[in-house]
């Protein structure tokens, strides 16, 4: 009987149990081990032949790699009171209105006193500010998208933001596209390179030089944005999260 193509199961790290996620994949040569973004989970890419058992094994004897990476994550940012996150960019501080208009979110000041207020109850901030974000994610890329999709000859059918954990963006064959909402919190180039990058996906489903060439001339900032999430990508999944 053939093993199933993914094992969830959980491996000791240090005294806590991390969840291990191994995965077929067919495009795969060597097993490859990575972290979670979010730093939720390890996941285990093996080839198709790959056998479960030897890879749990595998695994299991990377634990000190395991540790070394979680360890040296940045610290999760909650939303709460007082938080500090960026958005589009800047750092804004959490501001909790528990008097004022019941679930209005918005944003105020600029540059060190810029802020963003979140009315209602405090064990709803969390929600609230998360929900604001999305909405304003889904915006900024549907006019991203509206800029790029006739530049490049191209229909959407639908744009969804999800809390994506191994991808920034990815398009289907049908024209529905799907954008890390997280993005917000970064730059406006870097939002906007990735629904270029993704428009560019209805042209070419592929990475070749024909993709880069087409992505290049219609978003000139790409290299910009690809070295910004080189380097700061993995922060964004910090924020939002429980300490």
């Amino acid at each position: 009987m053939r093993q199933a193509d993914t094992l969830r199961t959980a491996i000791d790290i240090g005294g806590r149990a991390v969840e291990l996620v191994i995965r077929r994949n067919k495009r795969a040569r060597n097993m490859v081990l990575r972290i979670a973004r979010d730093g939720s989970h390890v996941h285990l890419s093996i080839p198709p032949r790959g056998d479960l058992t030897a890879a749990l094994t595998f695994a299991e004897g990377k634990r000190d790699w395991i540790a070394t990476r979680l360890a040296a994550r940045p610290a999760p940012v909650p939303f709460a009171h007082g938080a500090r996150i960026p958005f589009r960019g800047e750092t804004h501080t959490v501001f909790h209105h528990p008097g004022r208009r019941r679930g209005a979110v918005w944003r105020e000041g600029a540059g060190a006193a810029a802020r963003i207020c979140v009315c209602g109850a405090a064990e709803h901030l969390p929600r609230r500010l998360a929900d604001w974000l999305k909405e304003q994610a889904k915006a900024a890329f549907a006019q991203a998208v509206r800029a790029y999709a006739p530049a490049m000859g191209v229909r959407v059918a639908r744009i969804t933001v999800r809390d994506q954990q191994s991808r920034w963006g990815s398009c289907s064959s049908k024209g529905n596209l799907n954008f890390s909402w997280r993005l917000i919190m970064a730059p406006p180039l870097v939002l906007d390179y990735i629904a270029a990058h993704e428009v560019a996906h209805l042209v070419h489903m592929n990475h070749s030089a024909d993709f880069w060439r087409l992505v290049k001339a219609h978003c000139p900032h790409t290299d910009a944005a690809e070295r910004w999430l080189a380097a700061h990508g993995a922060e964004l999944h910090r924020y939002g999260r429980k300490g």
